[in-house]
């Protein structure tokens, strides 16, 4: 029984109920706000937040981040991997090389 309770899921489910339950004791605790005219707009550094027109792009950022999962991914599996499955690690970075080199194709 004591190891059921250190499950991740039956902790979450514990967690949860504990911090909804003090949630609820501590709300009336809470001070109660009067609703005015820029309540819900956003507001940043002092200034009001003006809509921008412009949309970014985020073409030239994707690239890199698939080149950084990539690179983590090698590591992390090369790193936990046996050393008597060399040839299988030299197979995985050749194929992780290989999607670099599709990645950065021109």
């Amino acid at each position: 029984m004591e190891y059921f309770l250190l499950l991740p899921p039956v902790a979450f489910v514990i967690y949860l109920l504990l911090s909804a339950g003090l949630s609820g004791l501590v709300k009336p605790l809470a001070a109660k706000g009067r609703d005015s005219e820029g309540k819900y707009k956003a507001y940043a550094c002092g200034q009001a937040n003006e809509i921008n027109k412009v949309q970014p792009d985020y073409r030239q950022f994707f690239p890199f981040v698939f080149f950084f999962t990539i690179m983590h991914v090698v590591v992390l599996v090369i790193a936990t991997m046996d050393a008597s499955a060399m040839w299988l690690a030299i197979l995985y970075i050749g194929v992780a090389l290989l999607a670099l080199r599709i990645l950065f194709r021109r």
